[in-house]
């Protein structure tokens, strides 16, 4: 099992920054919450590439379908935050910090048709991003509290929204024109937060943090067709595995990442992974996935053929939120 310490991955950062290498494609992009960092982060050797400042405590991390920018939602602390970071990935630095002005609280973020999507919790609604006008060009409210995650279709015709604080999941359908939108609010367990559209667009998972619950969604019919009970303390994220096949499922407050069978809707494992699980990234070709262990500071990888816990990386102070890149 690899391990990499914090204290000489951060030495081998701050040397090939000063150096001037490229990024690394792909790369693995890190954000460290108590550092107020994304990391850059190299999944073949797992070493720390370079470390990016952002704004206070960044929840979520997006980016750019050609892998040259990178978008962090700055989410804040005990004061909330209002800005998303654009970052340049190859000059390993922020390009500018968008002020969201009344959109406080943003957190989940979607990229899609160039341009960027992302949730406001303090005036409960989708916006829109163009990094090319540096505008929010486009918003729709949600009415319902905690707007928190946002995931799009892949032809961008849908768009889900899981709202913590109404037990309620968003599903927005576009219907003629580029302004015309259909909103459905479907109730779920308590406290959905986790959240996942299948490859195949038919279904949409939420995990409920509140009750250890899983609702799965009929996106056509944009109604409830089952409830499972998976026995989680605090359902972080969710995620299908690139063959939907599988989902996976991290339990912050239990300490454990659950992985069910998607089809039988059965566990098949379930993995002490660590000290507070959050973010999962699930590489494109399903072979592994990383789970942020935001208590342990280390990101965990796990061998989705074995199901086994190949290897950890340390990439800072409280990881979270993930993202792929390939270019």
């Amino acid at each position: 099992m690899v391990s990499y310490k914090t204290l000489s991955i951060l030495c081998c950062a701050a040397l090939v920054t000063a150096l001037g290498a490229a990024a690394p494609s792909p790369a693995l992009l890190v954000l460290n919450k108590a550092d107020n960092a994304l990391a850059i982060v190299d999944p073949v050797s797992g070493k720390v590439m370079g470390l990016v400042p952002t704004g206070e405590s960044p929840h979520e991390v997006a980016a750019s379908s050609d892998g040259k920018l990178a978008f962090v939602a700055n989410y804040g602390s005990q004061n909330p935050g209002n800005t998303i970071s654009v970052i340049d990935l190859s000059a390993r630095k922020e390009l500018r910090r968008v002020d969201l002005g009344p959109l406080g609280r943003p957190h989940g973020l979607d990229f899609a048709d160039g341009k960027l999507y992302f949730t406001s919790e303090a005036a409960k609604l989708i916006g829109r991003y163009d990094p090319v006008s540096n505008k929010v060009d486009w918003m729709v409210g949600t009415g319902q509290d905690g707007t928190h995650m946002v995931i799009l279709s892949k032809d961008s015709r849908l768009i889900f929204t899981s709202n913590g604080g109404s037990n309620t999941i968003s599903e927005m359908e576009q219907v003629g024109g580029r302004t015309g939108w259909t909103e459905t609010q479907i109730p779920v367990g308590k406290r959905p937060e986790a959240l996942d559209l299948s490859p195949d667009g038919k279904e949409f998972w939420t995990a409920h943090g509140g009750d250890g619950g899983v609702s799965i969604i009929d996106v056509a019919g944009k109604k409830v067709i089952q409830t499972l009970d998976v026995h989680t303390k605090g359902s972080n994220r969710l995620k299908f595995t690139p063959d939907g096949k599988m989902v996976l499922i991290s339990d912050d407050a239990g300490g454990e990442l659950v992985v069910l069978d998607a089809g039988t809707r059965k566990e098949i494992k379930r993995i002490a992974i660590g000290k507070g699980p959050e973010g999962i990234l699930i590489v494109p070709d399903g072979s592994r996935a990383y789970i942020a262990c935001s208590r342990d500071n280390q990101v965990a990888i796990l061998d989705l053929k074995t199901l086994e816990v190949m290897g950890h990386l340390s990439t800072g102070k409280n990881p979270d939120g993930m993202a792929w890149v390939a270019h």
